[in-house]
């Protein structure tokens, strides 16, 4: 047993160097490899969401745009449907400012034209009283001659 023990020993004495070995490795890794890995992690993680972040703000921002340029256009849709109807409601207006121009000239013309027919109708009616005392004369005279004509 005491050869075990003696054994034993020598081993252990023969694996404190590689014990020292090992944690002066697993030191070594830790400031040389693991801190450096650990903060590049850290600002690769914190770069990344900050990146979502600001890809977020920005669809945000385009959000905020796009509705205010659809708000926009809106109101230029409905500025120009009002210009529109004023428009139509002025040429309306003035569509019934022509067509009540043309009537009243219109009915001036056949006023005009009825006083010019009641005229001329006077003066026919004036010719033919006129010219029927003339026409009744002639015709007593074509038939009483005949009458006269045929006693004889």
């Amino acid at each position: 047993m005491e050869e075990i023990i003696q054994q034993l020993g020598t081993l252990l004495l023969g694996a404190v160097p590689t014990v020292l070995l090992f944690i002066a490795m697993v030191i070594a890794y830790r400031f040389l490899v693991q801190g450096p890995l650990t903060k590049t992690l850290k600002e690769r993680r914190a770069r990344t969401e900050g990146a979502v972040e600001d890809a977020h703000k920005a669809i945000a921002r385009a959000e905020d745009r796009a509705a205010e340029y659809a708000n926009k256009l809106r109101q230029a849709r409905a500025e120009i449907y009002k210009m529109r109807e004023q428009r139509i409601q002025q040429w309306n207006v003035e569509r019934d400012a022509a067509l009540d121009t043309a009537r009243q000239s219109a009915g001036v013309k056949v006023g005009q034209a009825k006083a010019e027919l009641e005229v001329e109708t006077g003066h026919a009616r004036q010719a033919i009283q006129a010219s029927a005392g003339d026409l009744a004369d002639r015709v007593v005279r074509a038939v009483l001659p005949q009458a006269a004509g045929g006693t004889r």
